[in-house]
């Protein structure tokens, strides 16, 4: 694999009825076209050799004579092509008629595939020709020109990490598909050669099916079925071609095309397969396997991808469409505010303190709160939200965090922490001028401790501000905003709060709230540890320090979710973030998030309770367990 990734086709060839010379020259065309394109597979129809809707002339020997003779022909044309083909046709074997995919590999064939299912009601009557092959396993077949063929439902064909496994058509429909044990046994690329009638609505329908298949077996799915020079005398085909994986549609072409079509896209193998090995229950079900996989190795000569044309999302934890991205604001929100209502409800709290510095993580953490005093119809005077300026707090955030409180009618407090610091600073013999980490965080935990001793005092929970991105780099103060109560952002990204601050002031404030929230998403984000510059604005910006935070909770997601390796995700930030970051920035950022990720865990092995809202946690609870003490040298 190329970075992990492999490019495959799906096509749908003109083809005219029962007329396999015609037939076969089109399907050579859609097969040079996949080459010319880097393709490493191509999934053809079902039957597309013949055409699908021969009807009785399927028993006619000189169909199945010139069926298996275009068969060597093209095993002769792929010969010296680097490309997997699977393509239709019927195979006659002991007295059987089979609907068959053939798996032809330069020049020969690998094995061959009945479908396991034979539809025969309403519209479909295929027993009247074809036998089903649900059974059929380990078997070998003699053709004219090549013996001993592996036969049978069970085949994978391998190079690699590369594994894949055939059924058709209405195999995918029923209960069990025949593609869910072929997952199980280790195929991670599934070709359908389908015969799908067009009928209103059922276009969607096999789209929902293959999405969902492709998620539940955590495998990239290619699906192609006939088109529309099949016979129209009853039905009417569309030539559906989809491409999916884990859930999601890669590619689909638009149906009812006149022409030969080929829909291509990249999968990406390292992905389903780190899926696979973090689901326990995925590999606990292979002992429900009736069979055991036959693997045909192969191997490819080249796996140059050519021209790189996956969409790789710049910010994967934020949806692209406007529609979507509201929805899930809105879903995340209720899941905090849900959260902690629980907690609320459970140790009986009437209060939360909480501290608002002004800028993006303690005002989502407020408006959480806020939400959640609406859903148990407890006042707004029980949250005691608190601002504690220091040497670095500027004239925006204050007055923001001011207004903020008041306008949400909380129990507003100012708590200045200069004196206090300065105090400490004597005590342990720090002189003031030395900004260092110490001048840093003895800021950061006497804010901590001031907000611990006042819920003590009020019998309330303190609330947590920080989010999933500081937890990843361990930008927090240990045992200072490191700790809470409760957290409610711990699994909220950097990039996510911003907009789940925007949803809010879109869709459930008033305007003059709005409008303050709106004016703390353009303030930059900033710990505001360090003085003010002469100008009184901030000095201390932390994306100077750490680097930006779309290219860390990029790395993040790619880290954790796929597993994958720094010049995978060097590779695909290279990709993502064209025109924005050089590869050399890329990788410096790169290098300092995976150094902090590791360093830092000592931090997330003690963090507080707090609600998992996406699939990405790093609590130590249930999502990332990490020695505290493990070498970042092997990964970099």
């Amino acid at each position: 694999m190329y970075n992990g990734f492999i490019k495959l086709s799906t096509a749908c060839p003109i083809t005219n009825v029962a007329d396999i010379n015609f037939n076969l020259k089109n399907i050579k065309k859609c097969i040079d076209e996949a080459l010319e394109d880097n393709s490493k597979l191509i999934v053809f129809p079902e039957l597309s050799i013949t055409s699908y809707t021969c009807g009785d002339l399927f028993n006619q020997k000189k169909l199945l004579f010139k069926s298996e003779e275009a068969l060597q022909n093209l095993c002769l044309f792929s010969k010296d092509k680097d490309i997997l083909i699977a393509v239709g046709a019927p195979l006659y074997s002991n007295s059987c008629l089979y609907n068959c995919a053939f798996i032809i590999f330069k020049g020969k064939i690998l094995g061959i595939v009945p479908k396991s299912y034979i539809p025969n009601y309403s519209e479909f009557y295929e027993k009247r020709w074809f036998s089903e092959g649900l059974r059929i396993v380990d078997k070998h077949i003699d053709l004219k020109f090549q013996k001993h063929i592996p036969f049978g439902t069970n085949l994978i064909f391998t190079c690699g990490s590369f594994k894949f496994g055939v059924e058709i058509c209405e195999d995918l429909w029923v209960t069990i598909p025949p593609s869910s044990y072929l997952s199980l046994l280790g195929a991670n690329v599934i070709g359908n050669l389908s015969a799908s009638n067009e009928l209103v609505s059922k276009a969607n329908y096999r789209k929902n099916l293959i999405s969902n298949q492709s998620a539940r077996c955590m495998c990239a799915y290619a699906y192609a079925s006939s088109g529309v020079f099949e016979s129209s005398t009853d039905l009417v085909f569309g030539g559906h071609l989809l491409i999916g994986e884990n859930g999601n549609i890669l590619s689909e072409n638009n149906r009812f095309h006149r022409e030969n079509q080929v829909v291509t896209s990249i999968i990406d193998i390292d992905k389903l397969v780190s899926e696979r090995l973090k689901n326990i229950s995925f590999r606990d079900s292979v002992k429900l396997c009736p069979f055991e996989a036959l693997e045909i190795p192969f191997e490819f000569s080249d796996l140059n991808l050519g021209k790189f044309t996956r969409y790789i999302d710049k910010h994967p934890f934020v949806p692209g469409n406007s529609e979507e991205r509201s929805l899930r604001c809105s879903e995340i929100f209720n899941i905090q505010a849900s959260a902690l209502a629980k907690r609320l409800t459970h140790t009986n709290s009437k209060k939360v303190i909480v501290g608002i510095s002004g800028g993006l993580d303690s005002t989502l953490a407020l408006l959480v709160i806020v939400k959640t005093f609406k859903l148990l119809n407890l006042p707004s005077e029980n949250i005691i939200a608190i601002t504690l300026p220091g040497f670095g707090t500027t004239d925006r955030t204050y007055n923001n965090a001011v207004s903020l409180c008041q306008k949400l009618k909380t129990d507003f407090r100012e708590i200045n922490i200069v004196d206090a610091c300065l105090q400490h600073f004597k005590d342990i013999n720090h002189p003031v001028e030395n900004h260092d980490v110490t001048y840093e965080n003895v800021q950061a935990r006497e804010r901590t401790q001031i907000l611990m001793d006042i819920a003590n005092k009020e019998g309330g929970l303190l609330i947590g501000t920080g989010d999933l991105s500081e937890l990843a780099l361990g930008w927090c103060t240990y045992n200072g905003d490191h700790m809470s109560m409760y957290s409610v952002n711990c699994s909220v990204p950097k990039t996510l709060v911003r907009y789940l601050v925007r949803y809010v002031a879109e869709n459930e404030v008033a305007e003059d709230i709005s409008n303050i929230l709106i004016d703390i998403l353009h303030t930059p984000v900033s710990p505001e540890l360090l003085p003010k510059d002469k100008n009184g604005e901030i000095t201390q910006k932390t994306e100077d320090i750490v680097g930006p935070y779309e290219l860390h909770d990029f790395f993040l997601y790619h880290f954790i979710k796929t597993g994958s390796t720094k010049e995978k995700i060097l590779f695909l930030a290279e990709k993502a973030f064209d025109g924005d970051y050089n590869k050399e920035t890329i990788n410096l950022w790169l290098e300092k998030f995976i150094k902090r990720f590791f360093t830092q865990q000592f931090k997330r092995s003690a963090i507080p309770d707090g609600p998992k809202v996406g699939t990405i946690s790093l609590s130590p609870r249930g999502d990332w367990r990490m020695p505290s003490d493990a070498s970042f040298n092997s990964f970099l």
